[in-house]
């Protein structure tokens, strides 16, 4: 049998996720999506592709979606629903954010309706089942199957017009014309020598991007935002606030973020023995479980409120924000900075500083009166063990 061995320790799971002998486990059984994508991969592997990807994710390039992209995204995806004067917040918060995540995968909509948007989020949200498998409720080899089918149609009707878009214009930049578009696929592409990837490789690293800079953004964005709502019964004085002070509504993303990971655990395969900080010996072959919603509600390091929403809370020295939710070491959200902006630092000036994607949207919707639609309470959904949503009735004005 295989040992499973479970970390609630902050010194423990930080070495943990720093470790070389610890393999990532988590996505195992969403290998129908996640099978050899970058977060799925080890050492030299990882980090070749890892370095790649990387130059996606400067800070130049956050600085362009966050002020330049971004804003614009939102009042298009919004003007009918503040029309409507209200919304539904899971599908919203997905399409909103499906629709960044295109660009940086390299997920081209030639089309550019409305119908074409809704098709390819019905294929997002089951890669999300796919790549979450673990924590499927219902019949997982039936949802399998129906996974691989839906990519099998993404790649006919998506990927390879994408791609043989991207190969024209990387000809076109070789014979000296314009740099072709910076994304996942491009890099995938230009570096195809290199990296010798399968296309099957290239069509579940592509949807990974798409799956991951959709979904967790959203979900950060919906509780954000639940508890928000349960913070402004409490405190009605600090809605002026939420509307002109986006580091306090920053700081509202990361509380929610340490509160709630997108996954409330990380897992780790032992390829060695490891011992860690606290003595504790993992034995070769062992299965490891990160408890993220336990160490990022430690008392001895949050205070006697941990398990609250609190963004009046004060840092610890030495912790970020968002706790353990982004991870650590090589396996670091790529895209945390992109989505959360940075931790403030008060040697900087706030027009220099990024915010993220996720404070920005949360924002434009209390400054738009959102609030709870009594007609329509939100609904857990009943087919993931994550806490997700499968609806939740908002109004705005």
């Amino acid at each position: 049998m295989t040992d499973t061995i479970t970390l609630t320790e902050h010194a423990d799971v930080i070495a943990a996720f720093r470790s070389k002998a610890l393999r990532q486990a988590l996505y195992d059984e969403g290998d129908v999506v996640m099978a050899d994508v970058l977060v799925n991969l080890h050492g030299d592997e990882h980090r070749a592709r890892r370095r790649l990807e990387n130059r996606l994710f400067r800070r130049d390039a956050h600085e362009r979606y966050e002020r330049e992209l971004f804003p614009a995204v939102i009042e298009t995806s919004m003007a009918p629903h503040l029309a409507e004067g209200r919304c539904e917040l899971v599908e919203l918060s997905h399409q909103l954010l499906m629709n960044l995540a295109a660009l940086t995968a390299g997920v081209d909509r030639p089309q550019g309706t409305v119908e074409e948007s809704l098709h390819l989020y019905n294929y997002l949200m089951l890669f999300i089942e796919g790549a979450t498998l673990a924590h499927f409720t219902g019949d997982r080899a039936a949802k399998r199957a129906e996974v691989s089918d839906a990519l099998e149609c993404f790649d006919a009707e998506f990927l390879r017009p994408s791609i043989e878009r991207r190969r024209t214009l990387l000809a076109e930049e070789a014979g000296g014309g314009e740099r072709a578009p910076d994304d996942v696929l491009t890099v995938l592409l230009r570096n195809d020598d290199a990296l010798n990837l399968p296309h099957e490789v290239v069509l579940r690293e592509t949807c990974f991007f798409l799956l991951a800079g959709a979904h967790t953004s959203a979900t950060a964005f919906n509780r954000t935002l639940d508890h928000l709502f349960g913070w402004l019964d409490e405190h009605p004085d600090a809605a002026d606030r939420l509307r002109s002070d986006r580091l306090f509504v920053q700081r509202c993303v990361h509380e929610t973020i340490r509160l709630q990971p997108s996954s409330p655990i990380a897992m780790r395969w032992a390829l060695a023995e490891v011992t860690l900080p606290s003595d504790r010996v993992v034995p070769e072959g062992a299965q490891v479980v990160l408890d993220l919603m336990a160490v990022n509600r430690d008392p001895g390091i949050w205070g006697t409120d941990a398990g609250q929403f609190n963004p009046e809370r004060q840092v610890p020295e030495g912790h970020g924000p968002w706790g353990l939710s982004f991870g650590s070491g090589m396996h670091a959200c790529i895209g945390q900075d992109l989505a959360g902006g940075l931790a403030f630092s008060a040697d900087r000036e706030p027009d220099d500083h990024l915010f993220g994607l996720v404070p920005i949207a949360v924002q434009w919707m209390v400054a738009h009166g959102a609030r709870p639609d009594p007609s329509r309470p939100a609904v857990v959904d009943p087919a993931s063990e994550r806490g997700y949503w499968s609806s939740y009735g908002v109004l705005l004005g």
